[in-house]
């Protein structure tokens, strides 16, 4: 019985997005891993981590917003608002980070661009695979594939912060 656990435990976290820190890494206290996570914002990277307020249930939130060129089966062809967030809490019992990523797209509508009906939401570990792409000619006059959205942008960087502090990043579906 205990191996069939194991086996399940380990397959829900890999379903789940769940990495371990290295072993032989010390474990950093709980303000010096959000600290880690805020001075991420200086650094080029694509998206900006704040403070969660109030109703949020978490302590800190990334986000990224980026409008994508129209999409032929969403919005009827229209400009997509795409913003993605990843809702992290400390749980320093654990030494673990549990985050719920969510992504959320809004067909825009009219010129100046403003949000239409056309929308979709989901959550959940599965939704930080996604990436857009489209193809443009380029300077030797061939079609080149440059990448507009790739959400390992933003996920990497907030978990090897995390991996790096000690703690374990564990994707949860609900915090």
């Amino acid at each position: 019985m205990g191996r069939l656990r194991d086996s399940w435990g380990r397959y829900r976290d890999r379903r789940m997005g769940t990495k371990y820190p290295d072993s032989g890494v010390t474990s950093l206290p709980g303000w010096q891993v959000k600290a880690a996570l805020l001075a991420l914002n200086g650094t080029g990277v694509p998206f900006h981590v704040r403070v969660a307020f109030g109703g949020e249930k978490a302590d800190l939130v990334a986000e990224w917003k980026i409008v994508l060129p129209g999409d032929s089966d969403f919005a009827n062809g229209a400009p997509v608002e795409r913003s993605m967030r990843a809702r992290m809490r400390l749980s320093a019992a654990g030494r673990e980070v549990h985050v719920l990523d969510q992504v959320r797209e809004v067909g825009l509508v009219g010129d100046p661009p403003r949000p239409g009906l056309s929308r979709r939401w989901s959550r959940g570990p599965r939704v930080t695979r996604a990436r857009y792409w489209s193809y443009e000619k380029g300077p030797d006059g061939r079609r080149h594939k440059v990448v507009l959205f790739d959400a390992r942008d933003m996920r990497d960087p907030l978990r090897n912060t995390v991996l790096g502090a000690g703690w374990t990043w564990r994707g949860v579906r609900r915090l």
